[in-house]
């Protein structure tokens, strides 16, 4: 999955690139082969393009792996500089030598000069006095004391080169000038900085963001939030509206403005502005933002938007439960949609829902064969079912078939029957569409029809 973390990392990077005229790098890191798969880079670029960076956006996605020559020549320039040793010390000697709390590497290999070997990893020699001072845009100056850096691992027991390794050497290798990226990589950005000046290179200017957290000020995690970007696409959260949200999560544009267009938030970010406290990502928000969104669209635009949960193309079951990200197909089987009679209340549903996949909900009573009745809502409705039959001959013998005809003829029975138009429709709005909650009545009866509209309040005049 790609993490809303990474989404927003991803659109400030996007957004520095094109003030600058830089270049946005994708890069996999896929030394780790059991976390690195084909299918899932695909998902990252898929993932991507919904969000509008698309591959003419940036340079990639290049592999880590391929640039396994150039790591392997820097830890040996290291090593030959005297500025890293190989060691052969298990977990458990090291434990052992500190009265078995693991507190950091004890340094124990520095003077016996061992030669690289099967087993040996290549630790590099942090330096014994003098502090690492980061500088980063949005947290200052952090200073971190450079004997409290243990002599951390750069090549493994099998010669393969360790993350911090492998990232400052693909860094320097693609010439990357700024690195933006979440607080949690900030530990260990103290190491990848000595890896840069060892190197004999000036490090990147640092960026670390702060972190996404939950209503209860949690780190957003992927095992109890809901964190994936491809979740909300399904869902039906326009990119334009998960976009500008993202931007707002640690940073604001002029103003008491929320919804800005993108050209706005590309012209006032400055990476300086963000703020470093958690940034709270409120999903309540960002379904606000989205119904703004979707309430702006073109009408025909929105028709457009809403055909992938209408109809297809769907995601097939098994992949649904695998992966958990697609559009499943709406209860209606293909043929009996119709498009004439959504285009007639799109309108109305447009100012109603906040995301996109609730459109289904909204208009399965035009398609479906008989309503999916919500018990709960017909309980409450049926104190006022009496009017049924009244409504029925009243609907029978109107001679226009129209949403005023209708409301008028709906009115004269509640008088009737000594009720107000709200209880006196809330029968057969449950009858009709099976919810107490949806379009306005009287325009769904229109589109419905008469025959239609008829045959489902007398179902449901006759189970009283």
């Amino acid at each position: 999955m790609f993490h809303v973390g990474n989404a927003r990392s991803l659109l400030l990077n996007w957004v520095l690139a094109r003030q600058s005229g830089g270049t946005l790098v994708l890069r996999i890191e896929d030394t780790d082969a059991a976390r690195s798969r084909p299918e899932w880079t695909e998902g990252i670029v898929r993932a991507m393009a919904w969000l509008g960076v698309g591959p003419a956006e940036y340079e990639g996605p290049l592999l880590q792996s391929a640039y396994l020559a150039e790591q392997m020549k820097a830890a040996q320039q290291l090593f030959d500089a005297g500025r890293a040793y190989y060691c052969d010390c298990t977990r458990e000697q090291v434990q052992a030598r500190t009265s078995n709390a693991y507190t950091g590497y004890d340094g124990h290999c520095r003077a016996r000069a061992l030669a690289a070997g099967d087993g040996r990893a290549l630790r590099f020699r942090t330096p014994d006095e003098g502090v690492t001072v980061v500088k980063d845009l949005v947290r200052g100056e952090p200073a971190f004391e450079n004997k409290l850096i243990e002599d951390f691992v750069i090549t493994r027991g099998d010669g393969s080169p360790v993350f911090l390794l492998a990232n400052v050497v693909d860094d320097i290798t693609m010439k990357i000038t700024h690195v933006i990226r979440a607080e949690e990589h900030l530990p260990n950005t103290p190491k990848q900085q000595l890896l840069w000046e060892a190197l004999g290179h000036r490090p990147p200017v640092w960026a670390h963001t702060p972190i996404l957290v939950n209503e209860k000020r949690q780190k957003l995690s992927k095992r109890r939030d809901k964190v994936a970007l491809e979740m909300y696409r399904d869902d039906g959260i326009l990119p334009e509206a998960m976009r500008n949200y993202l931007m707002l999560l640690g940073w604001a544009p002029s103003g008491d403005r929320e919804i800005v267009p993108w050209s706005v938030i590309v012209d006032e970010f400055r990476l300086e502005d963000v703020n470093s406290a958690p940034a709270f990502f409120d999903i309540k928000k960002l379904l606000a933002f989205n119904g703004e969104y979707i309430r702006a669209m073109p009408i025909s635009d929105f028709i457009v938007a809403c055909q992938p949960w209408l109809v297809g193309p769907f995601t097939p079951a098994e992949e649904l439960v695998e992966t958990g990200f697609g559009i499943a197909p709406p209860p209606w089987e293909p043929a009996a949609y119709d498009p004439a009679a959504f285009a007639a209340v799109a309108e109305l549903a447009q100012t109603r829902i906040a995301t996109l996949s609730e459109i289904v909900s909204y208009v399965d009573f035009l398609f479906l064969d008989t309503p999916a009745i919500d018990e709960a809502a017909w309980a409450k409705a049926a104190a006022s079912s009496g009017v049924l039959p009244d409504v029925i001959a009243g609907f029978e013998t109107l001679p226009e078939w129209s949403a005023d005809g209708l409301k008028e003829m709906l009115m004269a029975v509640g008088e009737r029957h000594d009720l107000k138009l709200g209880k006196a429709q809330a029968p057969v709005r449950v009858a009709v569409t099976g919810r107490a909650v949806g379009l306005p009545l009287f325009e769904s009866l229109g589109v419905l029809g008469r025959e239609r509209s008829l045959a489902r309040l007398r179902a449901a005049a006759n189970t009283q």
